[in-house]
């Protein structure tokens, strides 16, 4: 009998000989939970990773969803991001999730996506540098972990703190889309460009909203000398 991560109910694990010889993890969620998760599979953005059927066609102009092709039109943010994936559409169920990860200080549910991050980091770009998005001084004393990086820790590759925040500002789920686009100050800098330059960058965040947060950090990684940039996110 297991327990789950996020419901903390008892469940019966599938049995399988996978499991049992270890190629195949257990699942760390019942049935019910998983159930209640939908995947980001078949057609997407070929940036951002939005999934395209879940969206109307009017998102979408060829392979790119608007939001994209507005941020590679302008001269300032063109190529700064080379592609983003999420695993899961952003529901509410998800948003539940996240809320208790973050603020309720569950940190244990990350263990249940290990798997399927990993999966998705080794289609991306093995060979890259691993950082998470970072919080600020503020926000992680206030919190106790940073959620990007307990992700990334799924990843078993060394994790890179190469970026932190400038200031302490208000959090970002409160803003509106608007007030995202429009903020102009890069909340970020570089703690070691030496260690960026010529670097491919792999960027890890839990939800990737607007693509503003991935964006602003990924351009002061290119302005220091890194060559490219993607990003995994945990839902979008």
């Amino acid at each position: 009998m297991s327990y789950c991560l996020y419901c903390h109910e008892p469940y019966s694990e599938a049995w399988s000989w996978e499991a049992f010889i270890g190629l195949k993890q257990s699942p760390l969620l019942c049935q019910d939970c998983e159930g209640r998760l939908v995947r980001i599979k078949g057609e997407i953005c070929r940036i951002c990773g939005r999934d395209f059927s879940v969206f109307p066609e009017q998102y979408r102009q060829g392979d790119c969803c608007f939001d994209c092709i507005r941020w590679e039109e302008s001269e300032e943010w063109t190529s700064v991001l080379q592609q983003n994936r999420s695993l899961y559409v952003y529901n509410d169920y998800m948003k539940e999730m996240i809320a208790k990860l973050k603020y309720r200080g569950d940190a244990e549910i990350v263990k249940a996506f290990y798997p399927v991050l990993s999966s998705e980091f080794k289609k991306i770009c093995r060979d890259a540098i691993l950082i998470p998005i970072p919080l600020s001084e503020e926000r992680h004393y206030e919190r106790g972990f940073n959620q990007a990086e307990l992700l990334a820790g799924g990843l078993k590759k060394p994790v890179q703190h190469l970026l932190k925040r400038r200031t302490h500002e208000e959090k970002q789920s409160k803003k509106t889309r608007e007030e995202r686009l429009a903020q102009k100050e890069n909340p970020f800098e570089v703690v070691d460009s030496v260690k960026v330059k010529d670097q491919k960058v792999i960027l890890v965040d839990d939800v990737y909203t607007t693509g503003s947060t991935i964006r602003y950090a990924a351009k002061v990684l290119i302005e220091a000398g890194a060559r490219n940039i993607f990003s995994i996110t945990l839902a979008r």
